[in-house]
């Protein structure tokens, strides 16, 4: 009997071999390196007491617990996206509470993740295209990669992605006849990962106004992702780019508990303009008849008993000694190899580094093999955070995450990262004077 061929979907053709993939996999096989590529969040900084006292509480009552532990709903309990609406009106500094904001928009996902993922599906056919800042959130790429989207990059500085790049490539567009394509605009607002920076104050109404302008084929949306949105160490929040919506059809933001409270409670908030709630709850529907029900609750009375504020400030806290021990670890460390920058971030949890363009940071490089193998660290090739195909992609930056080490682990990373950044020069000093003799 021969063996029948196995045929899959192009979609999961397209998400085989996935940056993040490969990455999970050098943490196992390097274990013993310092990670300062994992973007998960600091292990001690989880809330173990309070959502043990939480879960307690909402299931103290039986009757009431055999609900929670029932199916939900699939856009979330109302009662409970009504606590979540009054948290996004405390982040704006609305007094009124948001209540002129149908429920009916707000969706409590698995994570923001899913609604980024929902969107793709909901949007995008082969050879549609979205706009991204460069470098921007890798995840989101290979989501973008696997549903078949164009992705076009985007200049971005660092006050986030410049609107005047933004209008030269939708008129690049308009003029190819690819307009009509344009489905997203994707904008990591807030500490961008994996870059750092903020989309600034005077941009985010100017972003808002291009994807309306340029609205003349079809409906263009701006997706913020407010994933780090709370986690600010220095300075004033400025309004979302959603709060600058005031007809509220253009902007989807997407917000995580993920970051500030806890990823393994997988619970996110959307609010999207009223034509995508239909297409985006059948397609939700269809996934998880709801997101888990329990963990909702939970994040709900944290947030209504307060609890959840006071948690996010330690949060803020300890990240922030953590943010200027990697600041000041690259200056002690980096600050006379000639060649070497990198962005000081006002919250998040990573600084971004561009080296000399004679190193190169891919997977494949000389530095990545030295980091890992020799000197024992690890970092994410910050080639992975622009399009596949994009040709000219820089090289030679990298994504350095200060969530998961200690001060002091941060501290010997760094060391360490130098020391194998010094050993690729000095080598290529080597071997130019070696040609050159």
């Amino acid at each position: 009997m021969t063996q029948a061929v196995l045929r899959l979907s192009e979609q999961a053709l397209r998400s085989a071999d996935q940056a993040i993939g490969f990455l999970m996999q050098q943490a196992v096989e390097n274990a013993d390196c310092i990670s300062l590529a994992a973007g998960l969040v600091d292990e001690q900084s989880l809330p173990v007491d309070l959502v043990r006292e939480t879960v307690g509480q909402v299931l103290q009552d039986a009757a009431a617990g055999r609900k929670l532990l029932q199916y939900g709903t699939t856009q979330g309990p109302e009662p409970l996206r009504r606590i979540f609406r009054d948290y996004l009106a405390e982040l704006e500094q609305r007094t009124d509470r948001l209540a002129d904001l149908p429920l009916s928009q707000l969706f409590l996902t698995t994570g923001s993740q899913q609604l980024l993922a929902l969107l793709a599906q909901a949007l995008f056919n082969p050879g549609d295209i979205c706009l991204v800042a460069a470098p921007t959130y890798f995840v989101f790429l290979g989501v973008l990669q696997a549903v078949g989207a164009s992705i076009v990059p985007v200049q971005s500085d660092q006050q986030g992605m410049c609107p005047v790049a933004l209008r030269a490539a939708l008129q690049r567009l308009e003029q190819s006849g690819l307009l009509g394509r344009v489905r997203l605009i994707y904008v990591v607002s807030d500490f961008e990962n994996p870059s750092g920076v903020s989309v600034s104050a005077d941009r985010r109404p100017a972003l808002l106004a291009l994807a309306r302008e340029f609205s003349r084929e079809s409906r263009i949306f701006l997706l913020e992702d407010a994933a780090y949105r709370e986690l600010r160490y220095d300075g004033q929040s400025p309004p979302s780019i959603w709060s600058c919506d005031r007809e509220r059809d253009t902007v989807i933001l997407a917000q995580t508990f993920s970051k500030s409270f806890s990823p393994g409670i997988r619970v996110g908030l959307g609010v999207v303009p009223q034509v995508l709630v239909k297409p985006l709850s059948d397609l939700k529907g269809n996934e998880d008849f709801g997101s888990a029900h329990l963990n909702q609750h939970v994040v709900a009375r944290a947030i209504r008993e307060r609890t959840y504020h006071q948690h996010v400030q330690r949060v803020r806290d300890g990240y922030r000694v953590k943010r200027d021990a990697m600041l000041e670890a690259a200056e002690r460390e980096f600050g006379d190899i000639p060649g070497v920058t990198w962005f000081r971030p006002e919250g998040g949890m990573y600084v971004w580094m561009r080296l000399p363009e004679s190193i190169g940071t891919g997977f494949d490089s000389v530095l990545f093999r030295r980091a890992t193998q020799v000197d024992k660290v690890m970092y994410v090739p910050g080639e992975l955070c622009y399009p596949q195909d994009w040709p000219s992609r820089p090289r030679c930056e990298m994504r350095l995450s200060f969530g998961v080490q200690s001060p002091d682990g941060i501290r010997e990373g760094m060391r360490r990262l130098a020391n194998a950044v010094r050993w690729v020069l000095t080598e290529q000093g080597a071997g130019s004077s070696a040609r050159s003799q």
